[in-house]
């Protein structure tokens, strides 16, 4: 849901830059012994509230907020990782290890993805509105800076609750490649949500096949797979188009 929300607004960047804000998070939690998915969930959540409080601002852009928040995050989790006599596991956080998942992990995924089903089907057409047109949504009389505000909110604790599965790295592709796969045969928002939905499970469930069977990482096989199904349904959506013209104009 978040990922075709990400797409639709075509603020990909977001992801990336929450993302990699997140690595501050982790760096600090472990450093100071906190959990290090609650410090990420905690530093990514600040970074989005950051991103959206200076882009409104006139004197900054989107683009230059994100950045701000993009290399912070990354700086912070540079210097603690690499401090002398610290040595945490740092592949794992930035290309993820499905063995480090925990069932307090699993339980907070369910959670979210409880919620935010919840969120989306109590105010879906205000979430499109949003998405498409903020000036419209305003002369609706809809709250559009809480929308956003609650909407980057989900956005990053979606991209922490998956850190551990893919990582850093490789968590925006698992954001945004379903719903770019899904965004190829249909352009409603409701069709999207579903396909990407499916698209997501099936990208997870073949990952997770040539991840055992081929003892590579799970997080990048997951991606790797995703990317296939891409590349597969693009280009027979191009041969498909092709067929269809010839046939139509011999």
């Amino acid at each position: 849901l978040i990922g075709t929300y990400i797409v639709t607004r075509r603020l990909v960047f977001i992801s990336g830059g929450l993302t990699h804000a997140s690595f501050g998070g982790i760096g600090l939690g472990l450093y100071t012994g906190i959990s290090p998915i609650l410090a990420a969930g905690v530093f990514a959540v600040l970074s989005a509230f950051g991103v959206e409080w200076l882009s409104k601002r006139n004197d900054m852009r989107e683009d230059s907020a994100i950045a701000v928040f993009w290399t912070l995050g990354m700086a912070l989790g540079i210097i603690t990782f690499l401090s002398p006599g610290f040595a945490p596991d740092l592949s794992a956080y930035l290309f993820g290890n499905i063995l480090t998942i925990t069932f307090e992990d699993i339980a907070l995924l369910a959670g979210l993805a409880v919620i935010l089903a919840i969120f989306f089907i109590l105010y879906l057409r205000p979430i499109i509105y949003v998405a498409f047109d903020r000036e419209f949504a305003r002369s609706q009389g809809i709250p559009v800076q809480i929308f956003e505000y609650v909407l980057m909110m989900f956005i990053a604790l979606t991209i922490v609750a998956c850190l551990r599965m893919v990582g850093i790295v490789l968590v925006i592709s698992l954001l945004t490649i379903p719903q770019m796969t899904a965004n190829l045969f249909t352009h409603r928002f409701h069709r999207i949500i579903w396909l990407s939905i499916g698209i997501g499970y099936l990208s997870c469930l073949g990952g997770l096949m040539i991840s055992y069977y081929l003892n590579v990482p799970s997080g990048a096989a997951i991606i790797f797979f995703s990317i296939i199904i891409y590349v597969v349904c693009k280009l027979g959506k191009s041969f498909y188009l092709s067929l269809r013209q010839k046939t139509q104009n011999p």
